[in-house]
């Protein structure tokens, strides 16, 4: 049976970036020849992102374009749980939906999850080409920091816990989600340490980072707040 990817696109406030990435994507899923769907989540965006999906659902059919709407924003880990309802692949790929992530890497996470039948591929900034564009040198200290401290508390056995760019297998996904309890910035760190605790394997790609092009991109003094707080939590209860 041939594979099938599902790409979950959880969305809020992203009418100028979202025509352009369903684009990217459609476009390397095809030059890769795989059969994919890309399922949109728009949390009740006030900017009219919904309206715009449905033209890109017009425009590339209800078979590759599904939306799946919700009326608030309720958190990345149900977004997920959301888009999984609903997806019929047997693999997910989760990624943001601003630009940050280029779908051509998405191509070389599916040669990495073949490579070694990988339970998940995870984008990593830290490891031979990666990187990030577009933050300051206070940004790229804190993330530096932030990963480092992790590696030495958490030994999680992957280089970028708070990435969010990754290819699951569907089962592994939803094992995941349903046993994680961290919510924002930290969820995605759990997910991590969570895989490593239940013995899945974790294939890395190195990637570039781009900060978002169009919209607010902020890290404040409460998202590095919740990250010490989801770190201590991790340390001590995973």
């Amino acid at each position: 049976m041939k594979d099938k990817y599902t790409i979950l696109l959880p969305t809020y406030n992203e009418r100028e970036n979202l025509p352009i990435i369903v684009w990217m994507i459609v476009k390397y899923m095809t030059l890769g020849n795989h059969d994919f769907e890309i399922v949109i989540i728009d949390d009740g965006s006030p900017d009219g992102t919904l309206e715009v999906a449905k033209q890109l659902e017009n425009i590339y059919g209800a078979e590759k374009i599904l939306l799946r709407p919700r009326e608030k924003k309720l958190g990345l880990g149900t977004a997920y749980i959301h888009g999984l309802n609903h997806a019929t692949g047997n693999f997910i790929i989760i990624m943001d939906a601003d630009l940050s992530h280029h779908p051509k890497y998405i191509l070389d996470f599916i040669k990495k999850q073949k490579e070694d039948d990988f339970d998940l591929v995870s984008g990593t900034r830290y490891l031979g080409s990666g990187g990030v564009n577009g933050w300051d040198f206070k940004r790229k200290l804190i993330s530096r920091g932030a990963n480092y401290l992790t590696q030495v508390l958490l030994r999680p056995g992957a280089s970028d816990l708070t990435g969010s760019f990754r290819l699951y297998k569907k089962d592994v996904l939803q094992k995941l989600v349903e046993s994680c309890v961290s919510k924002g910035y930290v969820f995605q760190m759990e997910m991590i340490v969570r895989s490593r605790k239940l013995g899945y394997k974790i294939g890395e790609v190195p990637i570039v980072f781009v900060d978002r092009l169009y919209g607010e991109s902020k890290l404040g003094g409460n998202e590095i707040f919740q990250f010490v707080k989801g770190l201590l939590y991790l340390f001590t209860y995973i």
